[in-house]
């Protein structure tokens, strides 16, 4: 038996309760095709001072499920762990993909690590003097920003605690959604950019007319 198998087990046989058990199904849930997190993206460009946060989370968003759901888990094609390890119990039944990397867990730091970048590094808004201004953000955004990354740490875990990933798979997810947010944060840095030298050509061109 390998460490991931052992580390599974060890969770149904010592952590599973009948007190944890409908919580962690019920967190494992919350990220079932994404909707929550897709959800989120939407209400955030909704409202006017997070709309820039919230194009930068539905990018980061939609580049992990590009690579996550369409790309990786079909070239891994992992078995889920309740298929291969023998005694371990699915608490939420059969999932129609492929193990690695968790799509639930990828999904959840596509996002919460999006909001993270932002509340670290300060939204980017204008180009001075060839450099990105950065606005901070509010210490309210903060809070949100770092309560939900607890969360995405919760799911992550949920899914090991249900039966339905490795840890691998959960590593994979969570430093996917991670590199994603990051690569949504730097093109939307590069797009400030390419807006701001548009603008300051057609204003040359407008003097020099």
């Amino acid at each position: 038996m390998d460490w991931e198998a052992g580390f599974l087990l060890y969770i149904q046989e010592h952590l599973r309760s009948d007190v944890l058990n409908p919580f962690m199904k019920a967190v494992t849930h919350t990220g079932d095709k994404g909707i929550f997190f897709i959800a989120l993206c939407a209400i955030l460009l909704l409202i006017p001072k997070l709309r820039r946060i919230g194009f930068i989370a539905a990018m980061s968003i939609a580049v992990e499920s590009i690579l996550n759901n369409l790309l990786i888990k079909n070239i891994v094609a992992r078995t889920r762990p309740y298929d291969a390890i023998e005694g371990l119990n699915n608490l939420v039944g059969r999932q129609n993909d492929y193990s690695f990397p968790s799509g639930h867990t990828g999904a959840a730091f596509a996002v919460a690590g999006a909001l993270l970048v932002v509340a670290l590094l300060g939204m980017p808004v204008a180009v001075k003097a060839g450099k990105i201004s950065r606005e901070k953000t509010s210490v309210a955004y903060k809070v949100f920003a770092i309560l939900m990354i607890i969360y995405s740490f919760v799911l992550a875990f949920s899914r090991m605690y249900v039966g339905v990933h490795y840890p691998t798979d959960v590593l994979g997810g969570l430093l996917l959604g991670l590199a994603t947010s990051a690569i949504a944060y730097l093109i939307y840095q590069l797009i400030i950019k390419k807006i701001a030298e548009k603008k300051t050509a057609a204003e040359e061109s407008s003097t020099a007319v």
